[in-house]
């Protein structure tokens, strides 16, 4: 027989078995049919999945339904990011890609709110209102231009860019520049299975999947998600005297503003400054936590009260923070930005794939961790992989900021050393030499 509990890991789990099917459709689905159909195409599931769960009469209709919620989700992950980085400019593309992190903050911090005043079938309806919008809305953007140019369609990618830049901007250089990378680098989509297999294993492609593989493995091995999932059960463990309900909905309204202010930092910063600020913030806030668990593990065994309690709600406020700025935004925006035009919808889907089955992972082993490590040796674990993968990041980590999609791809390609890596300081600009009697321009 099945009990309640199982019911509801069965609910939970079948969100997490379709997102990563949804990534590897999407990923060949946005090569093939484009960028602006596929996203058209990733919403039906999502919506289908919420009027199932709205319109559920048993719980084989909620099953169906978080499956094709996840499905949906993982078909809409590449093919937004890859979008959004191939239609806006060098200085705005963090920004704006970023915003997919906002409305996944925002996203989580509204069915809180939902979920605490209305009944899930209704949740659920109102829920369904978003892929719909989004599927209409789409259908007035264009392709995007480097897509339409890799099909040898150049009238239609200056169309599309010239809507997505504005009818007074002069798009004659951009789309010299695009045409000229796209014929000495001959981009055009592989034809058969070999010649995809050949293109994925190009340095262009291997090399920033290798980087974006082990940066999101990092980043969910240093307990993001088990932060998220469980965060009241934390709350509750470590001690702390604050109502550990509401503690989680101000852990929310903190990733929300952090998103918020990631976004911005996105245009001032780079990727690297944000993502050493997280490695180094989440390492030391998960440490400090595991270091506060211990201790209360040793007052317990000794009779002793409890003491500084609101180190540990410290510890999760400083981690999600961190965690904010820099892991939960740049390597889904570097999904948009590292990637060869000829296989960036494959080899994306493969990446949030990938980042999705970690999350799954991570999930389900931290209560086998904390039962084999305890739960102040499963954070100072998560830590120290944090803290570790600082020195991965200043080695190996590219800063893409304001560089374009041609000179990401050449770097990769070792074509030129335009992206800095390790010490960021030492290209300083130029300063303007004047010379006596020369008139300044």
């Amino acid at each position: 027989m099945i009990t309640m509990i199982n019911y509801i890991f069965l609910v939970a789990s079948m969100s997490s078995i379709g997102t990563p099917i949804g990534c590897l459709i999407s990923g060949y689905m946005m090569d093939v049919l484009g960028r602006k159909r596929s996203l058209i195409i990733t919403e039906i599931p999502a919506l289908l999945g919420w009027i199932l769960i709205a319109c559920a009469t048993d719980v084989r209709m909620i099953y169906a339904g978080r499956f094709f919620v996840g499905l949906g989700s993982g078909m809409v992950g590449a093919p937004a990011r890859v979008y959004t980085g191939e239609v806006t400019q060098p200085h705005l593309r963090g920004m704006l890609t970023a915003f997919a992190s906002i409305g996944v903050s925002t996203g989580v911090l509204i069915e809180y709110f939902l979920g605490s005043v209305l009944t899930w079938n209704v949740c659920a309806a109102i829920s369904g209102i978003l892929p719909l919008a989004a599927l209409l809305l789409m259908f007035f953007f264009p392709e995007t231009p480097s897509y339409l140019i890799s099909r040898s369609r150049p009238e239609k990618a200056r169309e599309a860019l010239q809507q997505v830049r504005g009818s007074t901007y002069n798009i004659n250089q951009e789309m010299e520049t695009l045409i000229n990378f796209s014929n000495e680098r001959d981009v055009k989509r592989p034809k058969g299975f070999r010649e995809i297999i050949r293109a994925l294993l190009k340095p262009n492609a291997i090399k920033p999947f290798t980087l974006l593989f082990l940066y999101f493995l990092i980043y969910q091995w240093s307990g993001t998600n088990v932060i998220t999932f469980y965060a009241v059960e934390i709350f509750n463990d470590s001690g702390a005297t604050i109502n550990k309900y509401l503690a989680a909905v101000i852990l929310g309204i903190i990733r929300l503003m952090s998103t918020i202010a990631a976004c911005i930092l996105c245009r001032k910063s780079g990727r690297r400054p944000l993502t050493m600020i997280s490695s180094i913030g989440c390492g030391l806030s998960m440490v400090g936590l595991g270091g506060y668990m211990w201790l209360k593990s040793y007052w317990t065994a000794n009779n002793l009260p409890f003491i500084a309690t609101w180190i540990p709600v410290l510890c999760i406020f400083s981690y999600t923070i961190a965690c904010t700025l820099g892991f939960l935004v740049i390597p889904w925006i570097m999904i948009g930005e590292v990637y060869p035009v000829q296989v960036r919808g494959i080899i994306g889907g493969l990446t949030t794939m990938a980042a999705h089955s970690f999350i799954f992972t991570v999930v389900k082993t931290y209560p086998y961790l904390t039962s084999i490590l305890t739960t102040h040796g499963t954070f100072i674990f998560y830590g120290c992989i944090s803290l570790f993968g600082t020195i991965y990041f200043y080695l190996c980590l590219p800063e893409t900021k304001d560089k374009t999609l041609q000179e990401i791809e050449d770097y990769f390609s070792g074509r030129n050393n335009n992206l800095r890596t390790r010490n960021i300081d030492n290209h300083k600009p130029k300063v303007l030499q004047v010379k006596k009697g020369q008139i300044l321009p």
